[in-house]
Formats: structure tokens, C-alpha cells, sequence
């Protein structure tokens, strides 16, 4: 296997890689921001709460998807360093 087919397919592993972790991100950021809609309409003076706690849910979320992101420039630059 040559060095620049090794990271033709590294490109395209890591595009695979950050498209599963934005729709998976984005899925459970969807259901979580849902079930405190619902949880702030049964129980609207709790509102404050729930807010806090579902925005400290999306944050790790989030956080998830651009550790997915940093990893691959990391890994990319030891595939294409390795490649030289």
C-alpha cells in the first residue's frame, strides 16, 4: 500500500467519522431539548432548572462532537507525517 493511498482512505475514514458524530450529536441534542420541552410543560415552575440542566447536557454533547473534530486534525497530521 502506498503512502498517499494510506491517506486517501485515512480522508475518507475521517469524513466518516465526523458525519457519524454530527448526526449522532445532533440526534440526541433533538430528543434532549424535546423531553424538557415536555418536562417544562408539565411543570412549568421548574422551567429554570430544567433549562440548566439541559443546556449542561447539550454542552457535553457538543463537546463529543469537536473532540471527534480535534482528534481527526491530530490523526491527520501523524498519518501525513508518517506519509513523508
Amino acid at each position: 500500500m502506498t503512502a498517499a493511498f494510506a491517506v486517501a482512505i485515512f480522508g475518507a475514514a475521517a469524513a466518516i467519522a465526523i458525519a457519524v458524530a454530527a448526526i449522532g450529536s445532533a440526534t440526541a441534542q433533538g430528543k434532549a431539548a424535546a423531553a424538557a420541552m415536555e418536562a417544562t410543560g408539565r411543570q412549568p415552575e421548574a422551567a429554570n432548572d430544567i433549562r440548566t440542566s439541559m443546556m449542561l447536557a447539550l454542552v457535553f454533547m457538543e463537546a463529543l462532537t469537536l473532540f471527534v473534530f480535534a482528534l481527526i486534525f491530530v490523526l491527520n497530521g501523524t498519518v501525513a507525517g508518517a506519509a513523508r
